[in-house]
């Protein structure tokens, strides 16, 4: 079979990772399956944003370059590969609880970032890591002959025949069996499921939200941050977190999920508030806008957000994008991934972690129905269109409601983070103070979404089809 990935994110790599570990190997040694990614920009392990002139990129560091890898996405990880799981964790920080504080710093509530204890009685944390680190540990498995820089212009399902990918570059477009869509929420894979469509009806909404975000050096705030912790700190003109961003060199289990650490040298901050237009990150004085982040957290008495304050530097403004909610996820044998098919809002936390349940449930049964043909000789290109057809379908039934139930929980929290007046400020302080007092209440959400195990659901699933079959 051969399979095109479009993007080389954190969702692309994840996905050729997937693909390589799961996919039943065919009986010809000269009949193996192709896998080729397709990135518009350099994938060369050390490329930044800085070298792409800001350019938006698959592994662009949002926000400052922090995000969150919950125990579900983790536990995706350890499936796929536990060294990449060590790794990736010796490139974060291990936090045990997320802590909700007021603007002067009033610790309104605690929220375990832990899943449950696993077969040994222990518990994952929820990782905070740089974009960049993860997709680098992710892209450092992949050999870079595998990995094509040409940028997709446009991307054709055909009903009776392969898929074929076009590049803006005028070079030969190629075909395909399978075409995964990873590009993102801006991207063009999707664009084939709605051939009929003159108009994008699934373009990219601006939420009326931009993040700003960066990096201190740890001795100035050490004292300040308890070890452990994510600190999500709410105003009602704004909202501001910060956590350490790794764990001390010298740390015995820097590497492990299970255990927080000593810190090491940086904390990352990020910053969210209200833009009714839609800024142009490249067009902005970001000079400006540290004042103007100044200006607006002034008041805040945190005594973290104060010393990030005297020292802040604004590189990048990142405005927040959601889509539309697809009608499908596939159409003969191109199907979506991760931002691609659902852009969640940064304040679900679950973005990657997504992304990754993704790719291991659509890859768990497209390979489950792959072994399920009859290899004595090569299935036709039909052949693989129906089994990929028939796995995508049950991919979408699978992953489409766990999406939207995340999806609706983080369009509340967002709300927390636009302009307020001082009521509806002091409301929401009482209502998390409150909901304080009922910890098991207050975290049974996230622990569902936090224990949560794709590969088991997807082991449900076909034993469920199979009994209806």
């Amino acid at each position: 079979m051969k399979i095109v990935i479009i993007g080389g994110g954190i969702s692309g790599c994840a996905a050729y990772l997937e693909l390589r570990k799961h996919l039943p190997k065919p009986p010809q040694p000269d009949k193996q399956h192709e896998i080729t990614i397709y990135e518009a920009y350099d994938t060369s392990i050390d490329t930044t944003p800085e070298d792409r002139d800001g350019s938006t990129h698959s592994s662009t560091l949002v926000v400052g370059g922090g995000l969150g890898v919950a125990p579900n996405g983790l536990g995706v990880l350890k499936r796929l590969d536990e060294n990449l799981l060590r790794d990736i964790v010796r490139g974060g920080y291990a936090i045990a609880h997320q802590d909700l504080r007021a603007k002067n710093g009033v610790l309104l509530m605690s929220i375990d970032s832990t899943g449950n204890p696993d077969a040994d009685g222990n518990r994952m944390h929820l990782l905070g890591t740089s974009r960049h680190s993860l997709w680098k540990n992710l892209r450092l498995r992949i050999p870079s002959n595998d990995i094509m820089t040409k940028r997709v212009s446009k991307v054709v399902a055909r009903p009776n025949g392969r898929n074929v990918v076009h590049f803006e570059n005028g070079s030969p477009s190629v075909e395909a069996d399978l075409v995964i869509g990873a590009d993102g929420i801006k991207g063009v894979t999707k664009h084939a499921l709605f051939p009929q469509d003159e108009e994008d009806l699934y373009a990219p909404q601006y939420q009326g939200l931009v993040g700003v975000g960066g990096f201190l050096p740890v001795e100035e705030t050490q004292d300040l941050v308890q070890a452990g912790t994510m600190n999500l700190v709410f105003g009602g003109n704004g909202f501001f977190g910060y956590f350490f961003m790794e764990s001390s060199p010298s740390a015995p289990d820097r590497d492990s999920p299970y255990h927080v650490s000593a810190p090491g040298g940086s904390l990352g901050w990020w910053s969210t508030y209200a833009v009714d237009e839609c800024p142009d990150p490249k067009s902005l004085d970001m000079g400006a806008v540290s004042r103007q982040l100044r200006e607006r957290h002034e008041n805040w008495k945190d005594p973290v957000i104060r010393t990030i304050l005297r020292s802040l530097h604004v590189s990048n403004m990142y405005p927040t994008w959601t889509s539309p909610q697809l009608p499908t996820w596939q159409s003969d044998g191109v199907v979506l991934v991760g931002d691609a098919a659902h852009a969640l809002p940064s304040t679900s936390g679950q973005g990657s972690s997504q992304a990754l349940e993704d790719v291991e449930a659509f890859i768990l049964l497209l390979s489950h129905h792959l072994r399920e043909v009859d290899h004595s000789h090569s299935p036709d290109t039909m052949a693989y269109k129906n089994i990929i057809t028939t796995a995508a379908k049950q991919y979408m039934e699978m992953r489409q409601p766990r999406i939207q139930r995340i999806l609706e929980s983080a369009q509340q929290m967002q709300n927390s983070k636009r302009n307020m007046g001082v009521l509806a400020e002091y409301a929401m302080y009482c209502m998390m103070w409150i909901a304080g007092f009922f910890p098991s209440m207050l975290t049974k959400s996230v622990q569902e979404v936090f224990n949560y195990n794709v590969a088991e659901d997807v082991e449900n699933t076909i034993s469920s089809s199979t009994r209806n079959f």
